[in-house]
């Protein structure tokens, strides 16, 4: 079910039409997915450190914005087709950089290879895990990243269908991310049965908006994000959540452990 979230932080600072009176900036639509302890929906709130980092970029900037909670391709698509559209938390790939407007780095995590702890797997690069077969998340920038590379995968439409891919034998392996906190594994009783084989990538997440969104906005983001680092706000947002703990998940839940997609 989408929830959204509308907050209307006042008006641009010093923005005037040509009647004297003041433009209200544009409407931003963002949209996310469900992915705890960064993201997640707590009755009609979203929050999590990536959320709370959002919100705050948007109360220094005074915009106007949505936010609603989406499957991943749907919330990427959003973003580009919505010309006031914004996503997060979006990894920065060559292949996308033409397709948005940047704010960020928000978040930054790694890319993993998890497998079977009951197996003796052997990988030291991520070239040692090819001819494997590589379980993904389809629309996920490591389904693409492994896909345009020659690998072998098997694109699951929910990333939580991939541990029990794994732990039946459909698949050798499970590309995903990890996140400080994320108790993942943990939070859907696969600890000590799942471990992470191989770090392959490490990766940095951003708010990444519809090309039609003006570039006096990205830089009031930017601007904002910036002053956050600086002023402590981002790290203390951050520390919130150190010690969240994930309740225990409902069966079929989707839960993702990306910290950027």
């Amino acid at each position: 079910m989408v929830k959204q979230l509308l907050l209307v932080a006042g008006l641009l600072a010093g923005a005037h039409g040509h009647a004297g009176l003041p433009d209200a900036p544009p409407q931003l639509f963002i949209t996310t997915e469900h992915a705890p302890p960064a993201i997640m929906e707590e009755g009609e709130r979203v929050l999590g450190y990536s959320s709370d980092k959002i919100h705050e970029i948007m109360a220094r900037t005074g915009l106007t914005y949505s936010i609603d909670v989406l499957p991943w391709k749907r919330a990427y698509t959003s973003a580009v087709q919505r010309p006031n559209g914004c996503v997060y938390a979006t990894t920065r790939t060559p292949e996308r950089e033409a397709l948005f407007k940047w704010v960020g780095p928000t978040d930054e995590g790694a890319w993993v290879l998890l497998g079977r702890a009951d197996r003796n797997y052997q990988l030291t690069t991520l070239e040692d895990a090819r001819g494997l077969r590589i379980g993904t998340y389809n629309g996920d920038v490591r389904d693409d990243y492994l896909r345009a590379r020659g690998f072998t995968v098997d694109p699951a439409p929910s990333d939580l269908l991939n541990p029990q891919k794994l732990l039946m034998n459909r698949i050798d392996l499970w590309a995903t991310g990890l996140r400080p906190g994320g108790g993942m594994l943990e939070q859907h009783g696969y600890a000590g049965k799942i471990v992470p084989v191989l770090i392959f990538n490490r990766v940095k997440g951003y708010l990444a908006c519809n090309r039609a969104v003006p570039d006096a906005l990205i830089d009031k983001m930017n601007a904002a994000l910036d002053a956050m680092n600086r002023d402590g706000t981002a790290r203390r947002i951050e520390r919130k959540y150190d010690n969240w703990t994930p309740r225990k998940a409902a069966d079929g839940e989707g839960a993702q452990a990306a910290p950027a997609r």
